[in-house]
């Protein structure tokens, strides 16, 4: 890709510094009083990201999937129960498309018994074989108790064995962008081929709020009683009126420890925290509110220019106009530490030094980059907003004779 300089993009910060050397080389006079001088601008100043005793973490902000701080967000784990976000996810997906009626009832079969083996200390709805249960009722015992007798019902009942959901939820991963993840089983107890990142479980996280909001929901509820047996939420931080979380997942394995995706929202600032490995209930809570007040208190969101607003204009050879106008596709949003606007880097990157038309609206000719301390906070398409045909014949030609000079 051909580099180009950086002033070639108009400089949305142009007018602010302009004023700032307009006041610099003709400073207001002092008053005679001091007492009503202004007081000085005491400058932000942001601490460093705080850090945990626990294996990996990260803090994602939910509009932009923009990372705010991690620690070995790639590195590979054991979700544990946050492994039955995906399952939740299927299920969800399910009922959005209208293949699972959440008011319908399943019969429990013999291997979703909450008295197998296989479930032995762990958690579970306490569902029994050949009862009928609602969906709905399922559904919550997954989400709200973590129950795995219900993952692995509704699995089988979907589709046909668990290990015919499990190639569903690998499905998705793999449409999510889960680069890092495999699931073996529905529910997260130990094994080897199950296995995730902090990063792809803030992935699925922001997924299951995004395409699922009603299923999200349940995550947010506190307490589910079924069969005479009241269960609580594990996800603390649902119980913290200092904060506005309102899910999503706790998991535990003794092999990685405790781990905890929780999400909360201030004003249109939503952001997830992923912690993986901490050494108690009470550090994963401890830890993600942490993450999150940290975000919300030194972040902000900024809009650098509106969508559809032309950032650069290029000549088009053998076209029927000689110009072609390019821009962002979708809107432009990046989540920066508070004060930082004017460090914002901004560089572009164009598919060819000469564009040659034919060249159609929303056909993508590069890319823009927004840079912070050398490190990219995002990347966004650059398309041609208007449509060039090809020229008439002599324009062409005359086009053919200029590029074979300046070749």
């Amino acid at each position: 890709m051909v580099q180009a300089a950086d002033e070639s993009i108009p400089d949305p910060f142009a007018a602010i510094r302009a004023q700032q050397q307009q006041q610099g080389s003709n400073p207001t006079p002092a008053t005679t009083n001091p007492s009503l001088s202004p007081a000085p601008v005491a400058p932000i100043i942001i601490p460093e990201a705080p850090t945990f005793n626990a294996e990996s973490w990260v803090l994602m902000d939910y509009a932009t999937g923009q990372v705010l701080f991690e620690h070995e967000q790639h590195r590979k784990i054991w979700p544990a129960s946050l492994t039955k976000m995906m399952t939740s996810y299927v299920i969800g997906m399910e009922i959005k498309a209208g293949r699972l009626d959440p008011e319908g009832y399943v019969t429990i079969p013999e291997n979703a018994w909450a008295k197998n083996e296989v479930f032995s200390d762990s958690s579970k709805m306490f569902i029994e074989v050949g009862k009928k249960v609602k969906v709905s009722d399922l559904n919550k015992g997954i989400v709200i108790q973590s129950g795995n007798d219900a993952c692995v019902a509704l699995a089988v009942v979907l589709a046909g064995s668990e290990e015919g959901f499990v190639s569903v939820m690998n499905t998705y991963a793999k449409q999510l962008g889960l680069k890092n993840t495999h699931f073996a089983n529905v529910h997260g107890l130990f094994d080897e081929q199950n296995y995730s990142t902090a990063y792809d479980m803030a992935l699925l996280s922001r997924a299951l709020i995004r395409d699922l909001p009603d299923e999200y929901k349940l995550y947010s509820q506190k307490e589910f009683t079924f069969n005479g047996i009241k269960q609580y939420n594990r996800n603390r931080l649902l119980w913290d009126s200092s904060m506005n979380v309102d899910g999503i997942k706790t998991g535990h394995l003794s092999a990685v420890g405790y781990n905890l995706a929780a999400s909360s929202q201030e004003g249109n600032m939503r952001l997830i925290a992923v912690v993986i490995g901490a050494k108690s209930e009470s550090d994963r809570a401890s830890f993600c509110k942490q993450m999150l007040t940290y975000g919300f208190r030194y972040f902000e969101s900024y809009t650098p220019f509106e969508q559809g607003k032309t950032l650069l204009t290029r000549e088009v050879r053998m076209g029927d106009v000689d110009t072609v106008n390019l821009s962002v596709a979708t809107p432009v949003s990046l989540m920066i530490p508070r004060g930082s606007q004017q460090s914002i880097k901004i560089s572009y990157a164009l598919n060819q030094s000469t564009f040659v038309a034919p060249i159609k609206s929303g056909e993508q000719l590069g890319v823009i980059t927004f840079k912070l301390n050398d490190k990219v906070l995002a990347q966004y398409p650059l398309v041609a907003t208007n449509t060039i045909n090809e020229g008439s014949f002599f324009s062409r030609m005359w086009d053919k004779i200029v590029m074979s000079f300046t070749n």
